[in-house]
């Protein structure tokens, strides 16, 4: 017998003491892809929705939200979401949540749509073809990257992303622009969805929500072009799908690093329902539905899995019960 369900229903009641866990993924790989070791192949999501379905009840994300907000949460309540709008979420992801009975919230960065190629994955295919064993960046103020193994490569990766990740969009795409002629790679053109298949998601019951067009950090931008980038990609979507779109998801996520006060307020302000970020715990009655948290599950046995989420809730609910005894 498994006692997660068990377990997870004493820290995660419904009604009145409801809270939602929202998981957050961006790629379903066909296959595992060592240099990208942080997103699941196939049939690792395939189990880890098997266990997720075993553990939750599954709720689409605005349904969640709502009901978060009306005290009438199921227990173990939870959502599924994806940012981005990869490919391999149309090909991959969605028949295995068909598979399960399962629903998810895909956020689209519409400027990718239909050939385009987001910043880090050109870095990745760039050091992934790189015909050396080392990669001299150097003049770029990266220094020297050692790619004669798989776990060097990986490292390099990682490095990479980490040091311009937050530059300003200009320079960032100056160097990635860089990083491409050095190692002679063009970029992919099939890694993003088409507009025919963000419909086709929908039309498969799937939720959609706005990522902006461009995927910048939004407080590294002025405030007019950071409601730009929301707006414009609400519309797009809005128009494709002929619908309303309620949910967004902010770009890389963290608060007060990658989005800003004044960008929760100018979420609210454009009329989502709720957004949500990479800030890790779980929302309860005392949490912004414009600020809602979610959590990469990365566990690869179920006990792990079971046991992390179990120890995310009570860690959050030792927080709550310290803010109320503050008071």
């Amino acid at each position: 017998m498994n006692p997660w369900p068990l377990l997870m229903r004493t820290v995660s009641q419904g009604g009145n003491k409801g809270r939602l866990s929202v998981f957050l993924f961006h790629r379903v790989l066909s296959e595992p892809d060592p240099l990208v070791d942080w997103d699941p192949d196939a049939a690792t999501f395939n189990e880890l929705m098997g266990w997720v379905k075993l553990c939750f009840n599954v709720l689409p994300l605005d349904q969640a939200v709502r009901r978060l907000s009306e005290r009438s949460l199921p227990p173990r309540a939870a959502s599924i979401t994806f940012d981005d709008g990869y490919a391999d979420n149309f090909q991959f992801a969605r028949p295995i949540l068909e598979s399960h009975g399962l629903t998810a919230t895909f956020f689209i960065a519409t400027g990718y749509l239909n050939g385009g190629t987001m910043w880090n994955d050109k870095v990745i295919e760039a050091i992934r073809h790189c015909r050396t064993s080392n990669l001299d960046l150097s003049s770029m103020g990266l220094g020297i990257h050692d790619l004669s193994t798989v776990a060097s490569v990986r490292h390099s990766i990682s490095e990479i992303l980490r040091s311009i990740k937050h530059l300003q969009p200009s320079q960032r795409d100056k160097s990635v622009s860089n990083i491409l002629a050095i190692t002679e790679t063009n970029p992919r053109s099939d890694l993003m969805m088409t507009s025919d298949q963000v419909i086709a998601m929908r039309q498969a019951g799937m939720q959609i929500g706005a990522h902006t067009v461009n995927h910048p950090i939004l407080a590294n931008l002025e405030s007019k072009a950071a409601c730009d980038e929301v707006a414009d990609s609400k519309c797009f979507l809005e128009d494709l799908l002929k619908e309303r779109i309620g949910l967004f998801a902010y770009p890389n996520g963290k608060p007060d690093l990658d989005y800003r006060m004044s960008d929760v307020e100018t979420i609210r302000e454009l009329g989502f329902d709720a957004a949500v970020t990479t800030a890790w715990g779980v929302a309860d009655d005392a949490t912004d539905p414009m600020q809602i948290p979610r959590f990469t599950p990365w566990d690869r046995t179920r006990f792990r899995f079971g046991a992390r989420l179990f120890q995310m809730h009570l860690r959050n609910k030792a927080h709550h019960s310290g803010q109320k005894a503050s008071r």
